[in-house]
């Protein structure tokens, strides 16, 4: 029991490597007491568990922010949650649980893979996205988020587990020193690679500059009133020569198609600070459904829209809704699903393209890239953490916003209506920073590079790479299973010959 407690403790401070705690510098090292206790934990079986303890404690503590709204299957959800480590910890006590030089060279692959793996797995936009991916701890310090260019998060995950995993087998117990020399060598090199190619990247050409305005008007109660402080915030944008005007995700309850009076204002508001209006609609719209919609306004009226496409599973919809509807009778999920949209989008402004995106989107890796080969030259999304109001959930967002510019090699701007607004250029380099507690509007000079990094040109090959890494181990592992099956026979046929 105490190796599942200690698992559990190390699951939750490796947590504190993300915002609101941000001690990134945990992530290089916060796993070795999680891969050390998995190889001596004495059994699969055991290691198994503490995996899964380990995955408790993380999950539990990075996103506790979003507990209260699960309610009593709160505990469920983190039990479900915490399976995803379990094949992690099977791994880790395979390969480590006898320590050598080539066990430890295996490792050094194979156990970033399997993390990579199970990353890329729950990311799939029903299990949540990709929060909480070790590699985004890393957005604080560019040199350090250098290597998203190169494969996008999924690479500084591997980078990441790679030198936990050398460093792992460098204090493993009863560990050789050719072993531990590999392990450390491994790691050292690992980390500096990683930092050197941050420090040596040239920087990105500036084509132009945005200036984006936002505008953060905090929870707001009715729709009147909420559209009532953006108009209000905005007509203060008025003169301050800007490109275009943000407002957060909800920010308008009516569909302005069905409300001529509404669509007015909107107008007006455009017309008034000269430049286009970026609004978000969460309203049924005369479908009868409800989306959530930015529409691009020009005192000439709707130009442009894009419709959100993934939604928050069980925020905004509930997956399986004929036998998981009972759950918003018991939580606080959708009483109503949101219809999605089938297409990504880009706005022109003022002579640039814009690539919009929808608050949950943000999380998404693959959406920011295809809006960099559409050519956008600057990635926006429009957020609102009401339900999260004063959690970790704003700076976490935020945070993802500078990696997604990297990855992207665009610049990128997150406005929130109630939460943290913030904007990074296409290095990750912080340009604003406006927190939960801010109220009012705000203008950003944005400088625009058209950088086209490798993870847009190539893609996800870090995932791949890491499930052929595993498929090879796989049948290596089931090849070398067999051979030893087979060789107590061909032994006995030998001494009888």
């Amino acid at each position: 029991m105490r190796g599942r407690v200690l698992a559990l403790a190390t699951g939750a401070c490796l947590a504190l490597a993300f915002p609101a705690v941000g001690a990134w510098w945990w992530a290089w090292a916060g796993l070795v007491p999680l891969v050390v206790l998995a190889a001596r934990a004495g059994s699969y079986a055991e290691a198994a568990w503490r995996g899964w303890f380990a995955a408790v404690g993380f999950f539990a503590t990075l996103n506790h922010w979003v507990l209260h709204s699960l309610g009593v299957f709160a505990p469920l959800a983190l039990g479900i949650a915490g399976l995803s480590w379990v094949p992690f910890g099977l791994v880790a006590y395979g390969l480590l649980r006898r320590v050598s030089a080539a066990r430890v060279v295996a490792a050094l692959l194979v156990l970033p893979s399997a993390w990579l793996v199970i990353e890329v797995l729950r990311s799939w936009a029903p299990l949540a996205g990709a929060w909480g991916v070790l590699g985004s701890s890393q957005w604080r310090v560019p040199p350090l988020l250098a290597p998203a260019a190169l494969g996008g998060v999924w690479l500084l995950s591997f980078v990441l587990v790679a030198v936990n995993a050398g460093l792992s087998a460098a204090v493993l117990p009863g560990a050789g020193q050719r072993a531990r020399l590999v392990g450390a060598g491994a790691a050292v090199a690992l980390a500096v690679l990683a930092v050197g190619y941050g420090l040596v990247r040239p920087e990105p050409a500036v084509t132009g500059t945005m200036r984006v305005a936002g505008v953060q008007t905090g929870d707001v109660p009715g729709a009147a009133r909420r559209l009532a402080a953006n108009l209000r915030l905005t007509s203060e944008l008025a003169g301050r020569d800007h490109d275009v005007v943000i407002w957060g995700q909800s920010s308008v309850a009516f569909d302005p198609a069905r409300r001529p009076d509404v669509d007015r204002l909107l107008r007006a508001a455009a017309a008034e600070v000269g430049s286009d209006l970026l609004v978000n609609v969460d309203a049924r719209g005369s479908s009868g459904q409800i989306a959530k919609t930015t529409y691009q306004y020009t005192s000439d009226g709707i130009v442009n829209s894009y419709v959100k496409q993934r939604l928050v599973p069980f925020g905004e919809y509930i997956p399986l809704r004929p036998l998981l509807g009972w759950l918003a009778d018991h939580t606080d999920a959708a009483a109503e699903d949101r219809t999605t949209g089938g297409r990504l989008a880009t706005l022109d402004v003022a002579g640039h393209r814009v690539g919009p995106l929808i608050s949950y989107e943000s999380a998404f890796p693959d959406m920011r890239r295809r809006l960099a080969v559409m050519g956008a030259d600057l990635t926006v999304v429009q957020g609102s953490l009401t339900t999260f109001h004063g959690s970790w959930a704003h700076a976490q967002q935020a945070g993802l916003e500078a990696v997604r510019a990297v990855e992207s090699g665009r610049p990128a701007v997150l406005v929130e209506a109630d939460g943290t607004s913030a904007a990074f250029d296409a290095r990750g380099r912080p340009l604003a920073w406006y927190g939960p507690g801010y109220r009012g509007a705000f203008v950003i000079d944005v400088p625009l590079s058209r950088d086209v990094t490798p993870y847009v040109r190539l893609g996800d090959w870090v995932p791949v790479m890491a499930a052929g890494i595993l498929a090879v181990s796989g049948i290596r592992l089931a090849a070398r299973r067999r051979g030893f099956r087979h060789a107590p026979g061909e032994r006995e046929a030998g001494v009888q010959d």
